[in-house]
């Protein structure tokens, strides 16, 4: 790693490898808040690239549902929380990698709740990354892609 990677990115690879994602995710859970998910969303939409905030709207929007289990919504409320936190594991102002922390925890989180993510939902998120990044999405697993994209 040390050939692509300066000690300061090597050592913030070797955290990213060591996270606990469900302690993470329950320890997030109280400082989830919409206005600030929305506010985080707008603010730093660019930084993070249109994959974790395509994720992270399936996720906000699965939430919504009422028909999702608490604990599904729980999981949700804790990886929504660890992304609006103003202190990271690694710091989202790293340039490249800042966001590899929140992408790991709402990646994780999602695929935990996948089965309760509906159709309804994939379409409200896949309209609103649209608006706001064109039709170029990275690397986005088909399952969460609505089935006429």
């Amino acid at each position: 790693m040390g050939k692509w990677f300066g000690k300061k990115e090597e050592k913030d690879q070797n955290k990213l490898e060591s996270i606990d994602h469900d302690l993470l995710i329950k320890a997030s859970a109280n400082n989830y808040d919409e206005n600030k998910f929305w506010s985080k969303l707008k603010s730093a939409a660019v930084k993070m690239g249109s994959k974790l905030v395509y994720y992270s709207l399936i996720l906000f929007y699965t939430m919504k549902d009422p028909n999702v289990p608490t604990k599904a919504k729980l999981t949700i409320a804790g990886a929504l929380g660890y992304l609006i936190l103003p202190v990271d594991v690694i710091p989202d102002m790293i340039p490249a990698i800042g966001f590899t922390d929140d992408l790991a925890i709402i990646v994780y989180a999602i695929y935990q709740v996948g089965s309760h993510i509906g159709e309804d939902t994939k379409i409200k998120a896949y309209t609103k990354i649209k608006d706001w990044f064109g039709e170029g999405l990275d690397n986005i697993d088909e399952k969460f892609l609505p089935t006429d994209n």
